[in-house]
């Protein structure tokens, strides 16, 4: 018999003026979240429809939860976008898509000695989990040939760390082949719910990126996939694909904002606040309690001033940059883990990580067509892979 008062969760509408309600709510969330439970789809709806004078009681249940799992612990992870842009499909959200005039970098796939070293000086930051991540619709039996020399080269030299892949849709035999070479995860995000994800692309579809999940887990690898949000969707939209997501057993969950490039058909779309932001991870939180909860892209420009209440629900981020935009100064990352009392997972000593010196982490100022605009705070990746100029790690 469960002991928990029952909730109605239709009276926690975004105007109520009961407090005791929401943290009625929080309380029944808390105790399943413990037992690794779900909960229902009108409690979770109701996460995401719960007010501003909520909002700390909110972050503070869904830390219980983070903290029961997790600790103050914090795992850091490194994206090395092996081939960038030139993509065949049309996601409208990506810099990157069929179509894209967004000044992003454009190279074909690097070769194995340069991927190790932009891995290297990820790890040298304290990275535990280095994400090797190649646009385009799919590997061919080359492209996968590629990537497993490069994870035998990461994992030569860094055996404890975790190397996850990225390389679009997958066919079979390719995760096989990929788990053989000694890779840890596969990730590949469902980005949006079923019942929308037509209106985002049109050159493949949602149950292609399920199957492709369902892959990597048949193979052993650990399944990474995860969401975008901003993306012009309703909370219903959201809560299904956050509930998708812990139907397939996906144990690592990257939680992606919008970066509205220009030249996308998604530029100009700023539909997040920070409260917004805080309040779709708690509620994923809750969803996946037991989940590698990760910030990723978008976390700077969205969350701004509120990442360190992000960090109480998340138990992972992405340190330095992303494939095709800036992230913040790789120092700064670490400091505001410091400054927060969380332990960097591998870390040494009192569990901060070092990163590389300070002229790695000086931010490429763009002139001309490819200027990040000051409007939309994008900032345009001209550096790491691709470049001749150090990574931000």
């Amino acid at each position: 018999m469960n002991p928990l008062p029952a909730l109605h969760t239709d009276r926690l509408a975004p105007d109520h003026d009961d407090p005791h309600d929401a943290r009625a709510l929080f309380d029944v969330l808390v105790a399943q979240g413990l037992r690794d439970e779900s909960p229902t789809r009108a409690q979770a709806l109701a996460v995401l429809r719960t007010t501003d004078d909520d909002l700390l009681d909110l972050v503070a249940a869904a830390g219980r939860v983070r903290r029961h799992r997790f600790g103050r612990r914090v795992r850091l992870n490194y994206l090395v976008n092996l081939k960038s842009g030139l993509c065949p499909e049309d996601c409208t959200y990506c810099s990157q898509r069929l179509g894209s005039t967004a000044q992003v970098l454009k190279y074909s796939w690097l070769r194995t000695e340069d991927a190790v070293a932009a891995a290297r000086a990820g790890i040298a930051g304290g990275a535990r989990r280095v994400c090797l991540v190649a646009s385009g619709r799919g590997p061919s039996e080359r492209d996968v040939t590629r990537v497993t020399a490069m994870v035998d080269g990461i994992k030569s030299e860094h055996p404890d760390v975790e190397v996850c892949a990225c390389l679009g849709l997958l066919r079979d035999g390719q995760a096989e082949r990929l788990a053989a070479a000694g890779a840890d995860a596969y990730n590949h995000n469902l980005n949006t719910s079923e019942a929308t994800y037509a209106d985002i692309c049109t050159t493949h579809e949602y149950a292609d990126r399920v199957e492709t999940v369902e892959r990597a887990r048949g193979a052993g690898l650990s399944p990474c996939s995860g969401l975008i949000a901003g993306l012009g969707e309703s909370d219903e939209d959201l809560v299904d694909v956050a509930l998708a997501l812990r139907a397939l057993g996906a144990d690592s969950v990257p939680v992606n904002f919008l970066v509205p490039f220009e030249g996308t058909p998604l530029a100009g779309t700023w539909d997040l606040t920070p409260q917004r932001c805080l309040r779709i991870l708690a509620m994923l939180r809750f969803v996946c309690p037991a989940a590698e909860l990760r910030l990723a892209a978008g976390r700077e420009v969205h969350l701004r001033s509120l990442q360190p209440l992000a960090l109480e629900i998340v138990s992972s981020i992405f340190l330095g940059d992303y494939l095709t935009s800036e992230g913040q100064a790789a120092q700064a990352d670490l400091d505001l883990l410091a400054d927060g009392g969380f332990v960097v997972e591998g870390a040494d000593g009192d569990g901060r990580a070092t990163a590389l010196p300070d002229e790695h982490d000086t931010a490429i100022v763009v002139s001309g067509a490819g200027a990040p605009s000051s409007e939309t705070g994008v900032t345009v990746r001209r550096r790491g892979p691709g470049t001749s100029v150090a990574p931000n790690a």
